[in-house]
């Protein structure tokens, strides 16, 4: 896989909870470290994805923002 974006987090598959439209997809990074990624069921359905099996997590942005409570 080639692509510009350069946030590329490697995980597995732990869920896939799909909607009307959309579905919540669970990928999990590290051991109790996941990250949730809402796509079409149209691109669930295209890239086959499915519980188990190994994915990329791709994050494109201008800017990522940190915060802390005051």
């Amino acid at each position: 896989m080639k692509i510009s974006a350069r946030n590329r987090l490697a995980g597995i598959v732990r869920r896939i909870q799909p909607g009307a439209v959309n579905a919540e997809v669970t990928l999990e990074i590290a051991p109790g470290i996941e990250v949730v990624s809402i796509v079409t069921n149209d691109a669930v359905e295209e890239l086959a994805l499915t519980v188990g099996e190994r994915a990329y997590a791709v994050i494109k942005a201008s800017s990522v923002m940190i915060g802390i409570d005051d």
